[in-house]
């Protein structure tokens, strides 16, 4: 069985009207860092997606869906 993770920090982001530098500064990351989790191409840990939920003030289910295949 095969898992993924996807993502709505490009869109609560662009929400919020802020730069993926600007993002990337406020979380304590790269703004490469941003692009590779916005595209899907990087999974934070645990503490890392736990900062980016309360970046938005949401839920961490509400920023990243977990879906088996």
């Amino acid at each position: 069985m095969k898992a993924s993770i996807t993502n709505n920090v490009s869109l609560f982001r662009k929400e919020k009207g802020i730069t993926q530098e600007a993002f990337a500064e406020g979380i304590g990351v790269s703004r490469q860092t941003v692009i590779a989790i916005e595209k899907g191409n990087y999974i934070p840990s645990l503490l890392l997606g736990l900062k980016i939920a309360q970046f938005f003030n949401k839920r961490m289910e509400e920023v990243f869906t977990y879906h088996e295949k």
